[in-house]
């Protein structure tokens, strides 16, 4: 038995993932609407996060108070010994005052968030980057790796937030570097069609021209699952970890500053920004795609 709470885009596809593997789960979100899709799939649905007594409890919310209300909730009545994985992007700072209140009832908790979107969550192949005990992570492990083909423990609680923060970071400035890159290849008579192939073949390549651009961009198929408000909400928490660790990102926040400015609504789906960034007109007023 696993639990989950929080089952919206990601957490409803990591339920029907674990439903497809056979497993029972315990599964609460505060929309009611969700617990009886939760329900419909085959899981157990509970009323509170008070009723999801599993060993091992997936969490998967949007930000870090959301975590703290229900962490009120979930680590009273959870038996000694049990696994939180927090799949959530938090600050890390969050992330280990949060594993320091599990610990003190006798509560493993994992910062563990997860890159592959909705559709990785539901094939099982998720990456997932793991702070906190490894003994607690090895005892969740086989259950984890239900839904995320690669787990790495990169170090104490709060170390897997900022892995993420770090990754996230850079496919925000990745999709920002192609979409300039491609729309003055285009503008100089050079189709993306035609030069991805050859960046894709050569040092120029990145997730962003392998994966986002064919999958999503060029296709205009835009459902990866993810939002444009999102990325940008994971982008201000790299951000304020940067000035935090005294950091500069002269680069970053440059590709930062221009999610931020993109007319592209938060409820839309994130590549739609390196897709209006393609299409921006140049200060000369010629247009892009």
């Amino acid at each position: 038995m696993i639990g989950l709470i929080g089952l919206g885009r990601m957490g409803g596809a990591m339920l029907r993932r674990l439903r497809a593997e056979g497993q029972p789960v315990l599964a609460y979100d505060l929309d009611p609407r969700l617990r009886q899709a939760a329900a419909e799939a085959g899981a157990t649905a509970v009323d509170s996060p008070a009723g999801v007594t599993a060993a091992v409890v997936l969490l998967s919310l949007p930000q870090a108070a959301a975590v703290s209300a229900v962490l009120d909730d979930l680590l009273p009545v959870l038996p000694p010994g049990a696994v939180i994985a927090d799949t959530s992007t938090l600050e890390p700072v969050a992330a280990r005052g949060f594993a320091a209140d599990a610990a003190r009832v006798g509560i493993a908790y994992l910062d563990a968030p997860v890159s592959g979107g909705p559709a990785g969550a539901a094939s099982g192949a998720l990456a997932m980057m793991v702070g906190g005990d490894p003994a607690a992570l090895e005892r969740s492990r086989p259950l984890l790796s239900l839904v995320a083909a690669r787990i790495v423990h990169v170090g104490p609680s709060g170390a897997g937030q900022i892995a993420k923060l770090a990754n996230n970071l850079l496919v925000a400035t990745h999709l920002a570097a192609a979409a300039e890159a491609l729309r003055m290849a285009d503008a100089a008579g050079l189709a993306p069609a035609a030069l991805l192939p050859v960046l894709n073949a050569a040092s120029g390549r990145s997730a962003a021209t392998e994966v986002n651009w064919p999958r999503w961009i060029g296709t205009g198929a835009f459902d990866s699952g993810f939002t444009a408000g999102l990325m940008r909400k994971d982008l201000r928490l790299a951000l304020g970890l940067a000035a935090e660790a005294g950091t500069p990102l002269s680069v970053c926040a440059a590709a930062v500053a221009a999610w931020e400015a993109c007319p592209v609504a938060d409820a839309e789906e994130f590549n739609r920004v390196a897709d209006a960034l393609f299409a921006r007109r140049s200060p000369s007023g010629e247009g892009g795609a």
